[in-house]
């Protein structure tokens, strides 16, 4: 199947031509046609099966269609709305790409920086309006967008919308809109909060699902090295010793995690930008475009960047800690075997993060394997094995005593200080033979 078989017009295939494109994936070539109906349509898709054509490219044409007498009366027709900034500009410059042949105009709004500039544009009308939830209000409150002639309403990583808190703040931009349009609705999970929304929005939808929700890709490469906290650091120059790994995303829960990794890459020579909330919207921009053309190696990102980060050939993700929401590992890892590209994930787990491995495993149906060079890799008393840390991952905190060896005597409790299992440095299974087996459940 090619573009041309879609009935897509000769505008958009010039441009898809210059972008590179030949072949739809399954997501585009099942909604494309549905969406050119005319249709509602519920999309479920895991990230990086190309989502963003699936409902950019019809949309495009029957705007350009619909209006090729009005291309003077510039009103807002289409409004994407999505969870964050960086996916709001990745969506903008796909339309841009997209859409050039077709005389629309299309503008993209969102917090964090000034917003003269994007009212201005506003002011000059556009056609198509790509918008995170609360800058969006906050212009509909001040008078600058009226929705009022709106035809198209796309809801764009609704799960995400979800994990975020803009549910209420989406049931807010719907009371703007007019009842009568088309809406579609993606989402790469369906949780039941999700599915409740969907059906008050939608009407008659068709239903697109290409994956079983929260899967992982089938090409990208999963392992797993199990590490004392203090160890991660370590870890991770080792592994980016490997000069075949060009560029690297690195994954951390906190901003200041984030920083921290930032700070002990340079030390250590290596090119490593860091991107988060807490940067201004220049710095994050910035950042993505030095990741992208290669001046900087590692990319060290908070989850708000998880799913609006789009590097081609991005080959490689590194969970420095794992998320404690299972299906932010589905979002995170997809940063990297995009559009039936391989890839490759990386997760370094420690002691209290296991539980959340668990999670992650029983969402995904798959377990991530070991890495084939872990215990080689990891030679020092920080390495601990995965069986060992499962027995261990219930216990209370900071209140039970670290499993012993054989051999060693227990010390009275009341004489020492109680120690939290999770600081407790196991030893290989093949040093001391005789005397450094693990003895917890045996």
């Amino acid at each position: 199947m090619n573009f041309e078989s879609l009935g897509l017009i000769e505008p958009i295939l010039k441009a898809l031509h210059q972008e590179g494109y030949e072949k739809p994936t399954p997501i585009q070539a099942q909604a494309i046609p549905v969406v050119l109906q005319g249709r509602d349509l519920l999309g479920c898709a895991q990230t990086g099966t190309g989502k963003t054509a699936a409902f950019a490219l019809p949309v495009i044409q029957l705007l350009h269609s619909r209006h090729k007498a009005d291309q003077h009366k510039k009103h807002i027709k289409t409004l994407i709305l999505t969870p964050t900034r960086e996916l709001a500009i990745q969506i903008h410059e796909s339309f841009n790409a997209y859409g050039k042949f077709a005389g629309l105009r299309q503008s993209v709004i969102f917090g964090g920086v000034g917003q003269q500039s994007q009212t201005n544009e506003l002011r000059r009308g556009v056609d198509i309006l790509i918008a995170t939830p609360g800058r969006l209000l906050d212009l509909i409150g001040q008078g600058y967008v009226d929705l009022k002639q709106l035809e198209f309403f796309i809801l764009d990583e609704a799960d995400r919308m979800l994990d975020m808190g803009f549910i209420h703040d989406v049931k807010r931009v719907i009371t703007y809109i007019p009842s009568k349009r088309q809406t579609l609705f993606f989402s790469a999970t369906m949780p039941d909060a999700i599915k409740k929304l969907s059906s008050s929005i939608l009407t008659n939808p068709v239903r697109v699902e290409v994956t079983p929700p929260s899967s992982t890709a089938e090409k990208i490469s999963q392992s797993i090295y199990y590490v004392d906290k203090t160890g991660k650091k370590a870890l991770l120059l080792s592994v980016l010793s490997d000069q075949s790994i060009e560029r690297v995303l690195v994954f951390t829960r906190t901003k200041h995690g984030a920083n921290k990794v930032v700070k002990d890459l340079l030390k250590a020579g290596i090119r490593a930008e860091a991107i988060h909330g807490n940067k201004s919207q220049n710095a994050r921009q910035l950042a993505l475009k030095n990741f992208k053309e290669k001046t900087t190696r590692v990319l060290v990102a908070t989850d708000i960047a998880a799913r609006g980060i789009d590097v081609d050939e991005l080959t490689h993700v590194i969970n420095y800690e794992i998320p404690n929401v299972s299906e932010t590992y589905v979002h995170r890892i997809g940063r990297t075997g995009r559009a039936g590209a391989s890839g490759t994930s990386i997760s370094f787990c420690d002691a209290e993060e296991v539980a959340y491995i668990k999670d992650i495993q029983k969402l995904t149906g798959v377990k991530i394997p070991l890495a084939d060079d872990h215990d080689e890799r990891l030679k020092s008393s920080a390495i601990f094995k995965a069986d060992e840390v499962e027995e261990k991952v219930n216990h209370p905190r900071g209140g039970s005593k670290p499993a012993q060896h054989a051999g060693k005597k227990t010390e009275p409790q009341s004489n020492k200080p109680k120690k939290s299992w999770r600081n407790f440095s196991y030893r290989k299974k093949n040093q001391n033979a005789g005397g450094a087996q693990h003895r917890a459940g045996k």
